[in-house]
């Protein structure tokens, strides 16, 4: 997926935790083979190319475009797989995968884990008793320095789509042009499937997703524009440190 993940699980290391580590690392190269559109061999690639049809392709495609199908809808056509003209289902896949490594660990008894994937972030339970976790948002016109630090203690996920890491790859999907509006957005929710795919939607919408994004249930999001105002969500600062 062109990106690093990396686990932080603060539970003891039983011998099922251990094991469920080496299942999601497999899971997550798995998918890599399956979904990346930098290798020509992957599923999507040769599916994009019309090399193999979607009933030749592994159910974990089915699924995926069945979830990006629905973000479409959620978001009003915002969150597009094709908005390049060419099949790239990006905008879901790593928090997808992020979320299933994340669960993998919580069935094996590992309750208080951070997973990363490339900056979209999956936690639960504690860092450590009485101790939330603590999310640095970066600011991406000025690097290292965190726009804000948002705290949780239980579930929650964090996405941030922007241009600081990849430059302006995510594209309007009404007109194919890249979006400009923002230069990141970080979106705060239940899980990171969804609040990956609708931290792109929101970034593609650019200041037009304000308004969408107050009125969804369980989410909250803070943006970023290039000249360095900020807007956010009513209810983010109630997750900020």
């Amino acid at each position: 997926m062109g990106t690093v993940f990396s686990f932080d699980v603060r539970d003891r290391a039983t011998s099922a935790i251990r094991d469920a580590l080496d299942r999601a690392v497999r899971h997550l190269h798995s998918v890599d083979a399956i979904f990346s559109t930098y290798r020509p061999d992957s599923a999507v690639s040769r599916l994009a190319r019309g090399e193999i049809g979607l009933a030749d392709c592994p159910p974990e495609v089915h699924e995926v475009l069945a979830l990006c199908a629905r973000a479409a809808d959620d978001s009003d056509g915002w969150f597009s797989i094709t908005a390049g003209g060419a099949l790239d289902p990006s905008g879901l896949v790593k928090g997808w995968a992020t979320e299933n490594a994340s669960r993998m660990l919580h069935e094996a008894g590992a309750h208080h884990t951070c997973v990363n994937g490339g900056g979209d972030i999956r936690v639960r339970g504690q860092a450590a008793p009485g101790t939330p976790w603590r999310i640095g948002i970066a600011d991406p016109l000025h690097p290292g320095a965190p726009a804000a630090v948002v705290t949780a203690s239980g579930d929650l996920a964090i996405a941030t789509s922007g241009t600081a890491e990849r430059g302006p790859h995510i594209l309007d999907p009404h007109d194919g042009a890249p979006a400009t509006d923002l230069a990141s957005i970080t979106v705060i929710g239940p899980d990171l499937t969804t609040t990956d795919a609708y931290a792109t939607a929101a970034f593609a919408h650019g200041n037009g997703s304000h308004a969408w994004l107050e009125l969804l249930d369980g989410y909250e999001a803070l943006a970023i524009l290039p000249d360095g105002r900020t807007w956010r969500t009513s209810g983010f600062s109630a997750h900020v440190a």
